[in-house]
């Protein structure tokens, strides 16, 4: 799926369970609330928030969060990613949930952004973690 193939009510739906899931993050110490929604295979939406700790590296980012809800819900697959932050700068994610992303997407699975008043850039998983390794690599299905 490329991101020009997620149709806008996909889009929406997506970006509004990111919005709902941002209100609901727990971050006492940043103050720095993320929504994340994920799309599986299977065309349901699964969102997380981001929840801090007082031991800062313990924490959960919101694509962990969802992609977690997702394979709780019995999928491995995601198709679409949607992220919603705060701030001048839009929030796409982090170093280590892109290798998370990249166990349960393809390549060109879009990457979208947004924050409360708008939508940001798009992206591919390959533009954010080009050259990446995964699943493949280990020759496993």
């Amino acid at each position: 799926m490329t991101p020009n193939l997620l149709d806008n009510d996909l889009q929406q739906q997506l970006l509004q369970a990111a919005r709902a899931a941002r209100l609901q993050a727990y971050a006492p110490y940043s103050k720095y609330r993320v929504g994340a929604a994920v799309l599986d295979d299977q065309g349901r939406i699964h969102a997380g928030c981001n929840v801090e700790n007082a031991a800062y590296p313990e924490g959960v980012c919101a694509e962990a969060s969802a992609l977690s809800a997702m394979v709780l819900a019995g999928s491995t697959h995601a198709r679409a990613v949607l992220v919603v932050g705060t701030g001048g700068a839009w929030v796409t994610p982090c170093g280590g949930c892109r290798q998370k992303l990249r166990e349960f997407c393809a390549p060109d699975a879009p990457i979208l952004t947004a924050n409360d008043t708008a939508m940001g850039p798009r992206y591919t998983l390959a533009q954010l973690l080009p050259e990446s390794f995964g699943p493949d690599h280990l020759n496993t299905p």
